[in-house]
């Protein structure tokens, strides 16, 4: 078959029934991979503010870019023109969190996957990914970590502080003196929920007061 032929074929043929029915397949597969990323994405977040549009987002971008695959897939001229359209678009949403262009990645992988009617392959990739969060959410669930903002007017006090918490994962993450006053930031990491330290800090002599701060950020000790 002839270049021509391929071109005539692609703008003359039309879809069959049974192009008809693995399209629907394709989209109703689509969406519920959407919703499947979605449900995670919402169970396993850890940031401050939920986000309940960008999770709807990612249900959109894998039934959009499943689209997208099957006009590339079923037609030349299409996909030609699809290229064209999609070399000149840029966006310039900024991504805070890395996990979110993880979920990004992945609702364009699985609506390309499912597009190309690889369904198998798909739900394989949701499975392993699935199992992946778990793992590392109940592994990061071992501990928390806090920031403890600390004001003493005494000098001495500052090597009280530091042995009030024990065998407890510390590091100084700030130190700010002003007259008759210093204001001490230290990152703190507890595997349970015992918070007695604060206890221990707000007895010493010359601590006028103690906050304690929870901190979602990542955590090296």
């Amino acid at each position: 078959m002839s270049v021509q032929d391929v071109l005539k074929k692609s703008f003359v043929s039309s879809y069959t029934g049974e192009d008809l029915w693995q399209i629907m397949l394709a989209l109703v597969i689509s969406i519920l991979m959407g919703v499947a990323i979605y449900m995670i994405y919402r169970q396993f977040y850890t940031g401050v503010v939920f986000s309940r549009s960008f999770a709807i987002t990612l249900v959109g971008m894998t039934v959009l870019t499943c689209m997208v695959t099957l006009a590339i897939s079923s037609n030349i001229v299409i996909s030609l023109g699809m290229v064209g359209a999609l070399s000149i678009v840029r966006y310039r949403t900024a991504i805070k969190d890395p996990m979110d262009l993880l979920y990004i990645f992945w609702a364009i992988t699985t609506g390309i996957t499912v597009g190309a009617k690889m369904y198998f392959l798909a739900i394989v990739a949701a499975v392993v990914m699935t199992a992946l969060f778990v793992i590392f959410y109940y592994y990061q669930q071992s501990g928390k970590v806090y920031i403890t903002v600390i004001h003493y007017h005494d000098k001495e006090a500052e090597e009280a502080i530091f042995q009030s918490f024990g065998k407890l994962k510390y590091f100084v993450k700030s130190k700010t003196s002003r007259r008759g006053q210093t204001e001490l930031s230290i990152e703190v990491f507890c595997k349970d929920d015992n918070l007695s330290f604060t206890d221990k800090i707000q007895n010493v002599a010359g601590v006028d007061d103690v906050t304690l701060i929870q901190y979602n950020g990542e955590y090296h000790g």
